[in-house]
């Protein structure tokens, strides 16, 4: 589609915001994002959002918007029974008015499963679709790089495979190198205002993932405290996380600056 070679030649910088609901996806573009990456459960890393957000977030928005299909959380080795699910999501994310998918595969050596990339690369056409840091726990990032743009996809979200992209520039230099605009190669993991422009001079790239959340308090008049709906404790019931459109604005501000 050719908003994706448009976003990317018409922009100095250019932000995917990822949200994890209407409200965050509202608030991502007030702020000026450029593109979102829509998912569930942030809190797990991200998971295929559901048929109403997607339908939703789509209607709603202006922007191009990712949708990541991924059925559980934990590794990505995934069964056959799981891929079919990866294949119907595609799917329907096609039908409601997704700009695109962000999927990841691996095997169980590390290396990324091309056969299954190149499966959903086909699944998704004309959409372009991102690999997303399932790539930072690849055995082999230059392998993982070189395969990954041979299946066709057109962008790959990664932290250099450290635990935020900050860490990681040394690698992410290198894969901007390595992938000389056949792939765009997408810093993401920690990126905010104090530390986007370092990130962007260190590595060269141009198109920066960042989720721009603050935490938003309960309208809930009545609040049981300590029943909590799932194991984790934070954020509790009672508070969320949700995309900041000042939060966006400033990281896009930031990023601009010489």
């Amino acid at each position: 589609r050719g908003w994706f070679l448009r976003l990317l030649t018409n922009m100095a910088t250019s932000l995917e915001v990822c949200v994890d609901s209407l409200a965050s996806a509202l608030n991502a573009e007030k702020g000026g994002c450029h593109r979102l990456e829509l998912c569930a459960a942030l809190s797990e890393g991200g998971l295929t959002p559901s048929y109403g957000l997607i339908k939703a977030v789509c209607s709603a928005t202006t922007i191009p918007v990712m949708v990541l299909i991924r059925p559980r959380n934990g590794d990505f080795l995934y069964s056959d029974a799981e891929f079919e699910i990866v294949c119907e999501d595609v799917r329907q994310a096609m039908a409601l008015g997704a700009a695109g998918v962000v999927v990841g595969f691996l095997n169980a050596n590390g290396t990324v499963d091309a056969r299954r990339t190149q499966a959903v690369v086909a699944l998704a056409s004309p959409m372009p679709v991102t690999f997303h840091r399932a790539f930072d726990v690849a055995a082999d990032p230059k392998e993982a790089l070189e395969t990954i743009i041979a299946a066709g996809c057109k962008c790959l979200l990664t932290s250099g495979q450290t635990a935020s992209a900050l860490e990681g520039t040394p690698c992410i230099s290198q894969l901007v190198e390595q992938a000389g605009g056949r792939v765009v190669v997408m810093p993401g993991g920690g990126i905010n205002a104090s530390n986007v422009r370092r990130i962007c001079n260190e590595t060269k790239a141009t198109f920066f993932h960042c989720s721009a959340r603050k935490t938003e308090a309960s309208s809930m008049e009545h609040q049981r405290r300590g029943v909590p709906m799932s194991a984790g404790m934070f954020p509790d019931e009672f508070s969320r996380r949700v995309a900041a459109s000042d939060t966006v604005a400033a990281v896009l501000a930031a990023s601009r600056l010489e």
